[in-house]
């Protein structure tokens, strides 16, 4: 496996709508190393969600650990490709949140409670997921990028004023987070 090379924010490539995949391309072995790689970078970089663009790659793909409480070493990776996402109340929450392709930032985005995703797996197995909390979180955050969509794009005025580096976030506010 390798470890691919991660967009930072002003690259094209995170501006710009992935295209999805067709079935032919689920039996491209270029595919499926490219899925391997994601994992295998999310993890590098310790992060909990990983998509196509922000490695280069303008597909509707993303990978991400989708339990309520990450942990590298036992949580599951999902293989999120095509996705759809269905809001299941209005209600939105504001949550902090950074990005692999912000380093060290921090910032409050408001984002659905709860959702339902209908993508397709590595296989192009139709899965169903119905998510809430941080996971609906990573989700949809995955799924803009997978759209062109940073997450500074969807904060309100009001919480651009708490964009923080990750030094001062942890100082003064993952305490919040407890």
């Amino acid at each position: 496996m390798s470890i691919l090379k991660v967009a930072r924010m002003g690259h094209p490539v995170l501006r710009e709508a992935a295209r999805p995949l067709v079935k032919s391309d689920f039996r491209d072995p270029l595919v499926q190393k490219l899925i391997d790689d994601m994992i295998d970078t999310m993890h590098e970089y310790h992060g909990v969600g990983l998509a196509a663009p922000q490695v280069h790659e303008g597909l509707r793909i993303f990978v991400a650990m989708l339990d309520d409480h990450p942990d590298e070493e036992k949580s599951e990776v999902a293989v999120v490709i095509n996705p759809e996402i269905t809001p299941i109340t209005g209600a939105r929450v504001e949550g902090w949140e950074g990005c692999l392709s912000i380093p060290d930032i921090r910032g409050m985005v408001p984002r659905h409670m709860e959702i339902a995703v209908a993508s397709l797996d590595r296989k192009g197995h139709k899965v169903e997921r119905r998510l809430k909390g941080f996971p609906a979180r990573v989700a949809q955050h995955e799924t803009d990028h997978l759209d062109g969509i940073l997450f500074l794009d969807r904060m309100t005025p009001d919480a651009m004023k708490t964009l923080a580096y990750l030094d001062e976030y942890s100082k003064y506010h993952a305490k919040d987070d407890d």
